[in-house]
């Protein structure tokens, strides 16, 4: 799970984002899916309503007050269902093949939606910017710790939300 998604216990906003400040450079635009932006905004307004007591509870809360509010300035919401079906791009669902014939499912999402548990990788990882702009069969090599591994694209899929349509390319 990204450090975005990590709890704090101390402060009672157990679920409130911790943005990695360092996953997304200064000056670069926060990509971010519609449930990703409801997720920071919801997070911003129970941040600003939380009792901010004092000490160094204040200034916590304070940080990441001010931490949400530049991802909200940098962001840009991109609705998966307004991509093109055709290629790989930010809100895709890919399901690639490896060279051992295995399927694998990855979703490209923004950095603090990211939950490696879930297949939902950054638009920043190497996964992604191997897969982005791929059409279904073409392949990409992704450079990981473990060596080179070649990748075919088996399928794209757009999701809104899970509990909306899907649209495919094969």
């Amino acid at each position: 799970m990204s450090k975005a998604f990590t709890k704090e216990s101390d402060d009672g906003l157990d679920d409130v984002l911790v943005v990695d400040d360092s996953a997304l450079p200064p000056g670069e635009k926060n990509y971010l899916t519609p449930a990703g932006a409801t997720r920071l905004r919801a997070d911003i307004e129970r941040l600003r309503a939380a009792p901010r007591g004092d000490g160094r509870n204040k200034v916590a809360l304070e940080q990441r007050l001010s931490s949400l509010l530049r991802r909200l300035e940098a962001a840009e919401v991109i609705d998966p269902e307004t991509q093109p079906a055709d290629r790989v791009l930010f809100g895709a669902t890919v399901i690639v093949r490896d060279a051992g014939d295995r399927e694998r499912t990855y979703r490209i999402v923004g950095v603090d939606e990211a939950d490696a548990r879930r297949g939902w990788v950054s638009w920043r990882s190497p996964i992604a910017r191997a897969l982005l702009n791929l059409r279904a069969g073409e392949q990409a090599t992704v450079h990981t710790p473990r060596g080179d591994e070649e990748l075919e694209v088996v399928r794209i899929e757009y999701r809104a939300t899970s509990s909306e349509r899907t649209r495919t390319d094969r």
